[in-house]
């Protein structure tokens, strides 16, 4: 049985090679042995499998740490297989040069597509429209409730005049004569063709004879668009509606992009929202704090009407379920919480002041219990006690 090959040697590069040194080492190897250049050698393809299975185990720190170690034996596993080798070689090809397809999507996709025989298909311009973005400013209670709204946006659509072919009347699309209709032009560099976009027709194979005057062959123009939106009750300041296929047509006849509506809620005058919950504060006479009573608050829909108890303090804050905003989602109502405040008036004729000293002569030291603790608590400190 003979022993496995180093992976250093099957590189051709040092021991103490660094990471970039090796993925380069990689590169030029796996160029020359790849099958799409050695059809029928099976060599070749034996040496791309082997060049594959020691750049999996030398790219990865941890595998490399084990090999340097233990040699190849740090790889084995059940079955006789091996971590360092259980890869698609042309997946580690692939995933070294770039691109989702099988050699890449970019300056090596264009190369190996026409260099190995891959490929080389003319592509369409149908591309998707661009997303495009709309401000919406709307009252609070257009929020809470939910309201219907008209906006008008500015957009690249289909051109009326040609129907978005970008074809003047009469006249038509025909082969492009730079790439005789490939879509592709070929560039020889050293010993390599390369296939590049067609500079003319932008990879579509066809070029227009007469472009439309309207559009200038774009099939699109930019117009000012209309159309209604549903607010649901619930949204919040922030919040993003999607409207699918309302944002820019695409190039060629492609699909429309999507329009985003960012909605912005006015404040309220003396409403506030957190979550689904409604804040507000009350204000409420003295004589109401102290002896209780009915007062009406108003909500934002109609009105409720809170009992205040004798003795209320000001700051104190009371809950009415069910009076507050709708979860956006339909998952219940949130709630209304009243902080009422007390006022103390601020202009007191000469009977109102008379009546109020009476008041205070005749008070008890448990009549203001909380002003009673806090002085006990003062004077305590001061002290020292």
């Amino acid at each position: 049985m003979t022993s496995a090959r180093d992976y250093y040697e099957i590189l051709g590069v040092a021991k103490g090679a660094s990471a970039e040194e090796i993925k380069k080492a990689y590169r030029k190897l796996a160029l020359k042995y790849h099958p799409d250049r050695n059809a029928g050698d099976r060599a070749a393809e034996e040496k791309f499998k082997e060049l594959g299975k020691a750049y999996e185990a030398l790219s990865d720190p941890e595998k490399r740490a084990a090999y340097d170690r233990f040699g190849p034996a740090a790889f084995e596993a059940q079955g006789g297989a091996t971590a360092a080798g259980s890869h698609d070689p042309f997946e580690i090809f692939k995933e070294v040069f770039g691109g989702s397809g099988l050699f890449g999507e970019g300056v090596f996709g264009s190369l190996f597509e026409e260099a190995f025989g891959v490929g080389g298909n003319k592509r369409s311009r149908q591309e998707r429209g661009a997303d495009l973005r709309c401000d919406l400013e709307i009252d609070f209670e257009e929020a809470a409730l939910g309201c219907e709204k008209q906006i008008a946006f500015p957009k690249l659509d289909v051109c009326s005049v040609c129907g978005g072919s970008g074809v003047a009347a009469g006249s038509s699309r025909k082969a492009c004569p730079t790439c005789h209709g490939q879509g592709q032009v070929r560039v020889t560099r050293g010993f390599l063709t390369i296939a590049q976009t067609c500079p003319r027709c932008h990879g579509t194979g066809t070029v227009i004879e007469r472009p439309c005057a309207s559009c200038r062959g774009e099939g699109r123009v930019k117009q000012t668009a209309e159309t209604n939106i549903k607010i649901p009750a619930g949204i919040d300041d922030g919040h993003r509606l999607r409207l699918a296929g309302y944002g820019e047509r695409g190039a060629s006849g492609g699909p429309a992009g999507d329009l985003y509506v960012i909605v912005h809620v006015r404040r309220h005058e003396f409403f506030e929202r957190q979550g689904n919950d409604l804040y507000c504060d009350m204000p409420i006479s003295f004589v109401q704090a102290a002896l209780g009573g009915d007062a009406t608050v108003p909500c934002l829909v109609g009105k409720a009407t809170l009992k205040i108890p004798a003795g209320t303090q000001s700051g104190q804050a009371f809950r009415l379920r069910g009076r507050g905003v709708a979860d956006v989602h339909g998952r219940g109502i949130g709630d209304l919480l009243v902080r009422v405040v007390v006022e103390v008036p601020t202009r007191l004729n000469a009977e109102q002041r008379e009546k109020l000293e009476a008041f205070a002569a005749c008070c008890a030291p448990d009549t203001h219990p909380q002003q009673e603790g806090f002085l006990e608590r003062a004077k305590r400190f001061f002290s020292g006690e």
